[in-house]
């Protein structure tokens, strides 16, 4: 993206990201407040994740999205040491943005934001996910638009695979 190219944040935007410290108490606790309906809790064993700090691992990770849109909520359970951990501090974490990844990220970075973690390195083009924060604290995940037809199908009540 060049600086002459301006993202579209506010089109771009499907969802928040809130981070707790046990999803299926969570699922019910908002869903009941907030009259929402979720997807099925995804757990995995499995999600891989690069960061400066540690480089490429895998981690268990557990999460489940509000199913109405066009804005939802993202429930997300993390393991200490990674960037989706609630630790002392659950609640909302991040945006979420459907968009070209690398560039999108890349962008970011060049105007001073810091790459937090992706799905790979950045020299394998960051995968379909990464977080960036901006110099003044905002956590912003770029989304791989790949995704879209997959997620939409859980949404809407299939499997996320």
């Amino acid at each position: 993206m060049s600086e002459s190219t301006s993202f579209d944040y506010a089109a771009r935007m499907f969802h928040v990201g809130h981070l707790v410290r046990d999803i299926h108490q969570a699922v019910v606790d908002l869903g009941a407040s907030l009259g929402l309906e979720w997807t099925e809790v995804v757990e995995r064993d499995d999600q891989r994740i690069w960061t400066p700090e540690h480089g490429q691992r895998t981690v268990p990770l557990k999460f489940a999205y509000s199913t109405r849109g066009p804005q939802r909520l993202e429930l997300i359970e993390g393991p200490p040491d990674t960037v989706w951990f609630a630790g002392d501090h659950p609640g909302n974490h991040h945006s979420g943005v459907w968009a070209d990844v690398p560039a999108l990220t890349s962008d970011l970075v060049s105007r001073g934001w810091t790459l937090v973690a992706s799905q790979v390195s950045p020299e394998e083009g960051y995968g379909s996910f990464s977080y960036v924060r901006s110099p003044d604290g905002f956590l912003l995940e770029p989304v791989a638009e790949s995704n879209i037809p997959r997620m939409e199908r859980w949404f809407n009540g299939g499997g996320l695979s």
